[in-house]
């Protein structure tokens, strides 16, 4: 304890000195600390010093204003250092970073101004007139990468009025941008096989990607995009908010009078409350279930998944499998049926009847039950093997009312959820 209030007056002492500096050392010094510690990744040694030599509101990069890494780092006073094998620039140590944390007071509006100055940097006239191909002369455009992926997160997190305007500035644009192109270069990475198309997406998708509710609302005011567009994967804007747990705009796009929630997209046949439920996010799951925006139709269909009475049903497996089943299920009161006769139940009766929209007055809690076969307990229940996987299969015992039954001789099942379970002593 006394070694930490030790090391906290030591940085007491070092952030005395840096605000202390003369000239354009105190700035610098306070500002590098800033982006270090709030960045969404470590930045490289060109992008924080092209960072530190933007004004706000300019309409170029002055060449002339691009500090060095060497008065970066004697203006932090020592409290940055430049990691060699990665040429990314870092705080001296994690203590820092827990120190910073804990004295927000020292930075004012960090994610606002950082936002303000990545939508400046898009809208200079050099990063404007760019080809969105990336081909052409890219020197001088450090910062291009990380504004373009990160600009929205920042904007996100503390929304200025000044960041809001200069959004609307680059979106007006998007369409031919260069951002567009990085970020959905990104985006691809992150979803190598299911994103294989070139084309951007449009400004209202950007958007909801990002979860910037406020500047939604300025874009669909203006009537230029429709709230249900497609990009060229096929995704909505909807899809987008909702596969990245956007609540907001979840919210804002479902009150839209011409909305359709249960469009699906072009390669996986899924919807928005599809993307959600395998995304694991219960917020947004409830928005689509909830008495104002209750639509059966969105609760999924999906092109090539398992079939149970001719009713597609991987849209709650998903939903096992990230978790929020109790919730899709609890609020259907959904109650699968009997094995056939030769015991493969795969379970999945129940996901038909809410897909349908089935919601029985008084069915109460889901009720599953899954039956006892002839020879051995053969059921194959992929929603309970994804519980099982998830490590929720002794909750959704509970919580949904299943009821299984053990062998009559020896463990014999082929259900691995049972089999497992029946191992790890969790067997009902």
């Amino acid at each position: 304890m006394a070694h930490g209030l030790g090391l906290g007056g030591a940085y007491d002492a070092t952030i005395g000195r840096i605000k202390a500096q003369e000239g354009d050392g105190a700035r610098l010094g306070m500002e590098a600390l800033m982006w270090i510690s709030h960045s969404e990744r470590p930045l490289k040694v060109d992008e924080i010093c092209h960072a530190l030599a933007v004004e706000v509101g300019s309409a170029d990069i002055n060449t002339n204003n691009v500090p060095s890494i060497r008065t970066v780092l004697g203006s932090c006073q020592g409290l940055a250092a430049v990691d060699e094998g990665s040429s990314t620039i870092r705080l001296i140590h994690f203590t820092l970073k827990e120190y910073l944390s804990c004295h927000a007071d020292l930075f004012d509006r960090p994610h606002s101004k950082m936002a303000e100055t990545c939508l400046t940097y898009l809208n200079f006239r050099v990063i404007k007139d760019l080809s969105p191909s990336l081909s052409g002369n890219l020197r001088g455009t450090s910062l291009m990468e990380y504004s373009s992926l990160y600009w929205g997160t920042h904007a996100r997190m503390d929304l200025s009025d000044r960041s809001r305007c200069m959004a609307l500035a680059l979106l007006n644009q998007y369409d031919n941008h260069v951002s567009a192109e990085l970020l959905w270069e990104s985006v691809k990475e992150q979803f190598p096989i299911y994103f294989s198309c070139i084309k951007p997406f449009s400004a209202l998708h950007c958007v909801s990607y990002f979860g910037i509710a406020e500047v939604a609302i300025d874009l669909i005011g203006t009537k230029k995009w429709d709230v249900n567009q497609r990009d060229s994967s096929g995704l909505t804007p909807l899809m987008w908010a909702a596969r990245y747990g956007r609540e907001a705009v979840v919210k804002l796009l479902m009150r839209h009078k011409h909305i359709q929630s249960d469009m699906l997209d072009k390669k996986y046949g899924r919807t928005a409350l599809s993307w959600a439920a395998g995304s694991g996010h219960e917020g947004v799951v409830k928005l689509f279930l909830s008495p104002l925006f209750i639509n059966p139709g969105s609760i999924g269909r999906q092109r090539g998944a398992p079939q149970v009475m001719g009713v597609p049903s991987r849209p709650l497996w998903m939903a096992h499998e990230s978790g929020v089943l109790p919730e899709l299920s609890g609020r259907s009161g959904l109650t699968s049926s009997r094995s056939n006769s030769n015991s493969t139940t795969p379970s999945c009766p129940a996901m038909a009847a809410h897909e349908r929209g089935a919601r029985p007055p008084s069915s109460g809690i889901s009720g599953l039950t899954f039956s006892r076969s002839n020879s051995s307990f053969t059921t194959r229940s992929p929603p309970l093997r994804a519980a099982h996987k998830s490590g929720v299969l002794p909750e959704l015992s509970f919580q949904l009312g299943i009821t299984s039954f053990r062998p009559s001789s020896s463990f014999t099942t082929s259900s691995r959820p049972f089999r497992a379970a029946h191992e790890s002593d969790v067997w009902p």
